[in-house]
């Protein structure tokens, strides 16, 4: 139980940062691009209380931490931010954008996070060093994985909605029909095993390429 209370102290703030820009990401830049549907809601906000689904970011992550213990595996989801695309500028172009503000704030917080890192190792042999660490540590892993998840091409996902974007005409409406079966997809590739991995590699491989770039033993 120790060990529960601790890992979840320590992950906390991760997750919920990561969950929260990622979607006031979307809202920002739907609203940039001329759809306030997410401002109106209130959800262009760091407020984490604004972004959390009771049953996706607490009750379903729980029961599968705790079904999962000590392997770990972590899956959940947000409440989406409202976008209505109709109201973009131009719909089908600015969507890429829009969709893809998401992934690209976990990047951003996945440097931040390797730079907290490397500020960690320098406090080294201090009270604050470990923690420090440790938080740096899931926040990059967490950022990895909200940005590689999202970015796989189904929809609802942002990487679904990124191909809806680029796909042509006729195309792009075939292909945002799955959309209603995106969710049931996720669950049935989570239960077999495949989404892990897929995921896996890919995000080992973004973990070893920032660690190149930034020098972290990670």
């Amino acid at each position: 139980m120790d060990q529960i209370i601790s890992t979840l102290a320590i992950w906390a703030m991760p997750v919920l940062l990561a969950i929260t820009l990622h979607e006031a990401a979307h809202g920002y830049v739907a609203r940039h691009f001329g759809d306030p549907t997410a401002e109106h809601a209130g959800r262009i906000t760091l407020n984490p209380l604004r972004h959390i689904d009771p049953v996706g970011t607490l009750l379903v992550p729980g029961m599968i931490l705790w079904l999962t213990w000590p392997a770990g595996m972590l899956f959940g989801w947000a409440k989406p931010v409202p976008v209505s695309f109709g109201r973009l500028k131009n719909p089908k172009a600015d969507m890429l954008w829009v969709a893809a503000a998401g992934p690209f704030a976990n990047l951003v917080m996945a440097v931040a996070w390797a730079l907290i890192f490397l500020v960690g190792k320098q406090l080294e042999g201090s009270s604050y060093a470990l923690p420090m660490l440790a938080m740096a540590e899931a926040g990059i892993h967490i950022n990895a994985i909200l940005m590689i998840l999202n970015l796989l091409p189904i929809p609802p996902l942002d990487g679904g909605r990124i191909a809806v974007s680029l796909l042509p005409g006729q195309l792009a409406v075939q292909f945002a029909k799955l959309e209603r079966f995106g969710f049931p997809i996720l669950l049935v590739l989570l239960f077999t095993g495949i989404l892990g991995a897929v995921l896996g590699p890919l995000v080992a491989l973004f973990r070893y390429a920032l660690a190149l770039v930034f020098g972290l033993t990670i």
